[in-house]
């Protein structure tokens, strides 16, 4: 369960290392995830949210009974 995010976090990561924030601003992870700059793809803020809604499933108990949904 706790590895279940980590695809996730690899393709957030990825996505994120391309923007503009962190290449020309210099500017940490956690900045640029959260504002909503428009040199942040949309793409991005998709990952964003299903990243979120992983690590939310993970502290529901009713998707701990049955699993993550996966990525």
């Amino acid at each position: 369960m706790a590895k279940s995010c980590k695809g996730l976090t690899m393709e957030l990561v990825k996505c994120l290392n391309k923007t503009d924030c962190i290449k020309i601003e210099k500017r940490s992870y956690r900045d640029c995830l959260g504002e909503k700059s428009p040199s942040i793809s949309s793409e991005c803020v998709g990952l964003r949210e299903t990243y979120f809604n992983c690590k939310r499933g993970q502290v529901d108990m009713r998707s701990r009974i049955h699993g993550n949904k996966g990525y």
